[in-house]
């Protein structure tokens, strides 16, 4: 069976307002210096997990350390971290709800 069209209604039979790719989502100008910090900062991360990845398993003897607490604060005993992505996956989906 051939596949099912797609149909958009238009509310009130109107035309949807038509705006200027600029109005609604305008580029952002990175500058050479920034481009070079971003690329230095990613590369030397890169390194440094490498680094670190090859002192767990026991390939160098030295490199980056990993800080661990010995005697942990008692005041982030119930400390629980921020899923960051998750965070923006909800700010997003309520931008989404709010515009509807």
């Amino acid at each position: 069976s051939p596949a099912q069209k797609l149909v958009f209604n238009r509310v009130n039979g109107k035309r949807p307002q038509v705006l200027p790719q600029q109005v609604l989502a305008p580029e952002e100008c990175y500058t050479l210096a920034h481009e070079e910090n971003v690329r230095f900062v990613y590369e030397a991360w890169q390194q440094v997990e490498q680094q670190l990845d090859g002192s767990r398993s026991g390939e160098t003897a030295c490199g980056p350390v990993q800080y661990v607490e010995k005697t942990p604060n008692p005041g982030l005993k119930n400390f629980v971290p921020i899923d960051l992505e998750e965070w923006w996956a909800q700010q997003f989906l309520a931008k989404i709800g709010n515009c509807l």
